[in-house]
């Protein structure tokens, strides 16, 4: 596996991509519109020249929100290994804060943030409310048949 950053040739996967895994090319977290997630920089796993999971940043300020990752091939580490090249970025960057925002459900991802020792720092009950005023296309069921109802913050601590 080899992770880059993401070119322009990149873009229409990345797009497909994030409209598979969130319905549409638009995330919203906690409650703000990134209208085309599939546009943020970032990084690009490949596996035998494939490409198998991304991880997109916004950056602003000095500070970074990790507001996609994915991975369609499990089972590889292309998860920790985007992780791990975001927070390399963050910390060469100066960046003084590295954080992501996901929901209740997604129970595959919050074992992989906090063993690759992402710190879970807040809880925001029925956030996702104002997420589907945002994004109705938001499914109300999530992950292992989960309820979708919760935002939960992690920080990487630089």
């Amino acid at each position: 596996m080899e992770l880059r950053r993401v070119t322009e040739g990149d873009r229409a996967w990345v797009a497909a991509t994030i409209a598979g895994e969130f319905a549409s090319p638009r995330v919203v977290s906690r409650g703000r519109v990134f209208e085309d997630a599939s546009k943020l920089d970032g990084y690009l796993a490949e596996a035998d020249g494939r490409p198998i999971g991304i991880a997109l940043w916004n950056e602003e300020d000095g500070a970074g929100e990790l507001v996609v990752i994915v991975t369609t091939y499990r089972g590889v580490g292309a998860g920790i290994a985007l992780l791990d090249a975001v927070v390399t970025y963050a910390r060469d960057a100066g960046w003084r804060r590295l954080w992501l925002v996901t929901t209740n459900d997604n129970t595959d991802a919050i074992r992989i943030y906090q063993r690759a020792g992402w710190k879970w720092i807040a809880w925001h009950r029925d956030a996702v409310s104002l997420s589907r005023t945002l994004k109705p296309e938001l499914p109300m069921i999530g992950s292992h048949g989960i309820p979708i109802e919760h935002e939960i913050e992690f920080e990487y601590p630089l």
